[in-house]
């Protein structure tokens, strides 16, 4: 009878921790697997790290002092009722398990295995305290267990990377194109690939795949002898992270969209952003080109100091090698003047903003380096189509701006929004990662955004305050402005709320779920 009570706690505490480890493990892959971050991360987000669905287990401390099997059975109860209120909920951005989330969430399968093991081979009390234990600290097992695997994990990235050199040394002919910038790296990607796929059989890496890791799994698993051109993302957290790509693909031509305070929060000043994003600008060949957007005025100053040894074309609004001039919106979408080496000629596209107009001309400026004549591009730049949850225009009049994740490209998102002629209605948890600026930066977009909608919704409790002060700053009217907790009720107040007539609802940032 006691045995078969203890199997069942002891199956139990398993349910119990394997449905809360799926949860951080879930959070240590949003977080890069960097236990630096994942330790941060449990440290700013302690409500759900430490809270009473999580805490049930400290019950099995008083109950382990009952007689006889029945503080099993209890046990269990306890048990079993934290797993069900700590089922992870949908997520925006699921758990992907790859290779190496199956070996972590494996690794922590087997310390739990052992300390059942344990508890299984010790007295009633001793058993019960232990899975008491281990029930309340999951969140540390996942960090152990990323640890005990960091070995495994770095001598796996070193054979990976090592076959995708290989691959590359295979085909001497591929020209690589670096893209990189606080914003605009995934659409500048997406429309490089439309413009050059005019003459060339290009390949680019897929989605967010813009680590190390992400362009080499790109390399080892699409990369075709057929392939002219490779177009590589790099993304960077903190420095040299570039440069580590730039090591591994050894691009000819490097596109610099926008530098920005971007990820302030892990490179700590806007210097260490600039020096990071030029890394791939002094990685280039003296045979190769950089392309650089000098409507940003950071590249601007960089650009002014010099010492680059490949040379260089500019592109923007403003005076460049390659601009982008007379800009006329309409319901149909977008049409601007295209001037570059004294040639002109108008291009449409049916995209909105103006750094779409700032990306395509920069896209514009690679495809006439590469051969590509003006005149053939204007078919393709008409077919271009939105990056999704990129300023994309849903039925419903609904602005999806969800993956923006940057304070140029909000202001950018804004402007668009206050074109229409229509109830304009933001809805927006405001702009994360921005170190100890985060707050004056939003409430400083709060003030922008008080001139461009007619009403507000803002989500979520950090990062609404210096919105909603950046709003009335402005002069918006505070009946205007609804704070929901998430992004679900803020969608279904504004259903509840009566409509005047047509209505332009602009979605801005939907915060991955690490951040939530």
């Amino acid at each position: 009878m006691e045995l078969i009570a203890k199997i069942v706690m002891l199956a139990s505490c398993a349910v119990c921790v394997l449905v809360q480890t799926v949860y951080f493990t879930h959070m240590m892959q949003l977080n890069s697997y960097r236990n630096e971050r994942y330790r941060k991360w449990c440290k700013d987000h302690e409500e759900k790290v430490v809270n009473l669905r999580r805490l049930l287990p400290a019950l099995l401390l008083p109950i382990m002092w009952l007689p006889g099997v029945y503080s099993y059975y209890a046990a269990g109860a306890v048990l079993l009722l934290t797993a069900g209120l700590n089922i992870p909920k949908k997520a925006k951005k699921p758990l992907v398990f790859t290779h190496r989330v199956w070996r972590l969430l494996g690794m922590q399968a087997l310390l739990l295995l052992l300390v059942l093991t344990g508890a299984f081979f010790v007295d009633r009390m001793r058993s019960i305290g232990m899975a008491a234990l281990y029930s309340l600290v999951v969140w540390v097992w996942t960090l152990v267990s990323n640890f005990l695997l960091g070995p495994l994990e770095k001598a796996l990235a070193n054979r990976y990377v090592k076959d995708a050199r290989r691959r590359l040394e295979a085909m001497p002919g591929l020209l690589t194109i670096g893209v990189t910038g606080s914003y605009g790296k995934t659409s500048t990607k997406n429309f490089l690939h439309a413009l050059l796929s005019v003459k060339y059989n290009v390949l680019m890496t897929p989605e967010s795949y813009n680590t190390t890791l992400g362009v080499v799994r790109t390399i080892r698993e699409s990369l075709r002898p057929t392939h002219q051109v490779l177009i590589a993302e790099m993304g960077a957290k903190n420095p040299g992270d570039i440069r580590e790509i730039c090591d591994l693909v050894h691009p000819r031509y490097g596109v610099l969209t926008s530098v920005g305070e971007q990820h302030l929060e892990t490179f700590r000043t806007v210097e260490n952003i600039v020096k990071t994003k030029f890394e791939l600008i002094d990685a280039l060949p003296a045979e190769g080109r950089g392309f650089l957007n000098t409507d940003n005025e950071y590249i601007r100053l960089r650009l002014a100091e010099g010492g680059f040894s490949a040379p260089l074309t500019t592109y923007g609004l403003g005076l460049s090698d390659v601009t982008a001039s007379d800009i006329q919106v309409d319901g149909a979408g977008t049409s601007f003047l295209i001037t570059a080496g004294g040639e002109s000629r108008r291009f449409t596209t049916r995209l909105l903003g103006l750094h779409n107009v700032q990306n395509i001309t920069g896209r514009i400026a690679v495809a006439l380096e590469l051969g590509i004549p003006l005149e053939d591009l204007v078919y393709p730049v008409r077919m271009l189509k939105p990056v999704e949850h990129r300023l994309q225009l849903l039925p419903g009049g609904i602005i999806d701006d969800a993956y923006n994740s940057n304070p140029a490209g909000f202001r950018s998102a804004l402007d668009v929004l206050a074109g229409f002629q229509a109830e304009r209605i933001l809805v927006t948890p405001g702009m994360v990662e921005l170190g100890d600026k985060q707050d004056e930066l939003n409430r400083q977009l709060g003030e922008y955004a008080a001139a461009r909608c007619d009403y507000a919704v803002l989500v979520g409790e950090r990062q609404a305050p210096p919105l909603k002060e950046g709003l009335l700053a402005g002069g918006f009217p505070e009946e205007r402005i609804f704070v929901a907790p998430t992004l679900q009720a803020g969608l279904a107040h504004l259903r509840e709320k009566p409509a005047p007539g047509l209505r332009i609802t602009l979605l801005e940032n939907d915060l991955p779920d690490n951040f939530e």
